[in-house]
């Protein structure tokens, strides 16, 4: 068994606020993070796969197989965008919870589609002093 960690970055934007809530509950919960102008991120994602490496590639998966998954489902998608406006986020706040979430949904099929390697976990790194994983512990 054998796990592979690719990084990847995009741009986005989010306001931390439900929509069920009033601006006076969503300042008290989110703080300056609940401004209804939003605010920005450059995120910071890791995508880790596990299983065999494959005898006759010698290699879990190819890189530009992942890449490209990640580049529709995940950049292209996310960056430069408001994430709120995104249907993932319809019902969920944009959290960098939330996100890994979000991100390890939209890559859990088509990975486990494209060969035998499974998606183990995605990191979100949002500041310098925040990231949060979702998937299966290191």
């Amino acid at each position: 068994m054998i796990e592979l960690t690719r990084r990847y970055r995009f741009p986005a934007a989010h306001v931390l606020a439900h929509r069920r809530l009033s601006a006076e509950e969503n300042q008290r919960i989110y703080g300056k993070c609940a401004h209804p102008a939003g605010h920005g991120h450059d995120y910071g994602v890791e995508v880790t796969l596990r299983g065999e490496v494959d005898p006759e590639t010698g290699s879990l998966m190819p890189h530009d197989v992942l890449d490209a998954l990640v580049e529709t489902r995940v950049v292209a998608r996310f960056g430069h965008r408001l994430l709120n406006a995104d249907p993932l986020f319809a019902e969920l706040v944009p959290t960098a919870e939330n996100i890994a979430r979000a991100i390890y949904r939209e890559l859990d099929a088509p990975v486990a589609a494209a060969g035998s390697a499974r998606l183990a976990r995605v990191r979100v790194t949002e500041t310098r002093k925040n990231s949060f994983v979702y998937g299966e512990p290191s």
